[in-house]
């Protein structure tokens, strides 16, 4: 043996022993699944499942260095808020199950269904509820040290929950977590999602919300006037990511609602359906998107005056001085988790690109709902390109998307494994799917994506037309089925089965079917606060709808009271006019 041998089989011995006193992980990818976990993918890749479920379903998730997935769960029956998925056959799939946490015993109020973040960070596993960041210590292979975990940042406003409240987080290069604040309101309305209602102006909301506030990522026990206020005019956040390239805050936006319900002499429901745009920002400091005064239309590629501050759809005014978006997403995607990649699986082309996670629309009819699916945005020299891609679909497993509740699954939250696998997570059934990829990388190109561009024709992704894509186009509604069409089904649907767990089902509830005058005094003032419905609980964000008249209310209730399964007794005019005056005595 020479030398130079002698020097290889020391170096080779000197890492074997290195990689067994560090237990420095080996990866190998595992098979996917025969049908790719019943996605659509580009070619070369493969799908697994890595759980069919998770009691408590899911929101964001991440994955440690050994491959333990972490869930921030959606639901916590007994408080439990991370789901704790571990692999120990090496095929990729979860055999091991574990809830974590007890919130129940910190945190006072409903969870409700809004928690999200789930990020590992200079050794801490970072994540969020609706009210509070907290953060665990993780051992040297990336477990929880049990224990209490520990508060970073907590949302102590007077009003608890409201909407828009979901707390993602980012980290920069400096020390510093970015946590989003959203807007308590739609478009600060005078009336909330009353129409025609005008916006309030200036809109008081914008002192402590409708924007994103930099904390001391190792700071404990901050409150946001610990923080400070890094940008405004930004209606809600739900997924955001700091850039390593460009070294700049990334973010998701979801944009307002209603412009048909609020505003119907200037919007037409198709435009409804398409506007405003869902945006992809670059977040630097002293940024102001504008919300509530305006809104980004990607079809006009503008920024316009919103209806309620004297818009008419194409008047830019003061908008001319608001910060642009880098990318304009068709309307009510509702995307929920915003990733950039920077494995060394994948091909070149998605090196320090972005994947963003489309929940999918509720609020969309009478065209189909839309979303649905996984998209990849491409990054050159830290800059999107203008482009977007479809990377995953298949999860609603329908086409078209009448209904919300009539899909499978909804795309939550993304992750990138230690060997650069894509993790996703599926809020409705808490179902994880693991993304990998097995061909060559540096042959992959427009062959292996021209499956992923037919998947635009879908009509849960393409630009729906004006009349043939109406999904109600021949229907002959009744007066009841009408009002209820225009006041109601954005959040429980044509179908009466709500939206998960934002807006609840009006079927089979005593809420619907009980007492009478309950059920007006909701419709006639709203609900603010946390309310339960057959077991789940739901932030109630119901609108005032008091300027309706006694017959029209008396309509819809006795529609929603007759159909979607339920029997209960008609409700009269003279039954909302009792209850009316009684609430004005």
């Amino acid at each position: 043996m020479n030398n130079r041998q002698k020097h290889f089989l020391f170096a080779v011995f000197i890492l074997i022993g290195f990689i067994q006193c560090n237990k420095i992980p080996t990866y190998s990818i595992p098979p996917g699944d025969p049908d790719k976990g019943g996605l659509f993918i580009p070619d070369n890749f493969e799908a697994l499942v890595v759980s069919d479920s998770i009691a408590g379903k899911a929101r964001h998730l991440a994955v440690n260095k050994n491959g333990t997935v972490f869930v921030n769960l959606r639901y916590a029956t007994n408080g439990e808020v991370i789901g704790i998925l571990r692999d120990t056959t090496f095929d990729g799939k979860a055999d091991i199950t574990e809830l974590y946490g007890d919130i129940k015993k910190r945190e006072s109020g409903s969870r409700g269904s809004y928690s999200t973040a789930m990020k590992i960070h200079n050794g801490y596993l970072y994540f969020s509820t609706e009210l509070v960041v907290y953060r665990y210590k993780l051992d040297k292979n990336g477990e929880i040290i049990p224990g209490e975990p520990e508060i970073i940042v907590r949302d102590n406003h007077p009003h608890r929950q409201h909407e828009h409240i979901g707390k993602p987080i980012a980290f920069d290069n400096k020390g510093y977590m970015y946590v989003p604040f959203g807007a308590p309101s739609n478009a600060c309305q005078m009336e909330k999602r009353t129409p025609g209602s005008p916006g309030i102006d200036p809109c008081p909301q914008l002192e402590d919300h409708g924007g994103i506030w930099r904390f001391d990522a190792n700071k404990i026990n901050q409150t946001q006037k610990d923080g400070y206020k890094f940008a405004t005019g930004i209606r809600s956040v739900v997924g955001m990511d700091w850039n390593p390239i460009d070294e700049t805050l990334y973010a998701m936006v979801h944009g307002r609602d209603d412009l048909f319900r609020l505003f119907p002499d200037k919007y037409s429901p198709w435009q409804s359906a398409m506007l405003p745009a869902e945006e992809l920002i670059r977040v630097t400091e002293g940024s102001d998107f504008g919300w509530p005064y305006c809104y980004y239309d990607q079809i006009q590629n503008k920024k316009v005056l919103a209806p309620e501050y004297g818009g008419d759809g194409t008047r830019v005014g003061r908008c001319e001085s608001c910060d642009d978006p880098v990318i304009g997403f068709p309307g009510h995607w509702a995307p929920n988790d915003f990733m950039f990649y920077t494995g060394n699986q994948l091909p070149e082309r998605y090196k320090n690109g972005a994947f963003v996670a489309f929940h999918g629309s509720t609020n969309r009819a009478p065209y189909p709902q839309a979303g649905y699916f996984v998209g990849f945005v491409p990054f050159k020299n830290g800059k999107a390109t203008g482009e977007w891609e479809v990377f995953a679909d298949g999860f609603a497993q329908l086409d078209p998307i009448k209904s919300v509740y009539r899909a499978a699954h909804r795309p939550m939250g993304l992750a990138t494994g230690p060997d650069g696998s894509i993790y996703i997570s599926d809020s409705n059934q808490g179902k994880v799917w693991r993304v990998m990829y097995t061909g060559d990388r540096t042959a992959f190109g427009e062959r292996e994506l021209a499956g992923m561009v037919e998947r635009k024709n879908a009509s849960h992704i393409r630009t729906p037309h004006e009349i043939h894509d109406n999904l109600m186009k021949d229907d002959k509604l009744s007066e009841g089925h009408t009002l209820y069409f225009r006041y109601c089904s954005s959040c429980h649907q044509d179908d009466g089965h709500g939206a998960g767990g934002r807006f609840p089902s009006l079927v089979d509830t005593d809420w619907v079917t009980g007492d009478k005058s309950r059920l007006i005094e909701i419709v006639l003032g709203g609900i603010e606060g946390v309310i339960e419905v057959n077991g789940v609980s739901f932030n109630g964000i119901m609108p005032k709808h008091n300027f309706l008249k006694d017959d029209e209310i008396a309509t819809i209730l006795t529609y929603i009271r007759t159909n979607f399964g339920n029997e209960a007794s008609a409700i009269t005019s003279d039954d909302v006019a009792k209850v009316r005056r009684r609430s004005t005595e």
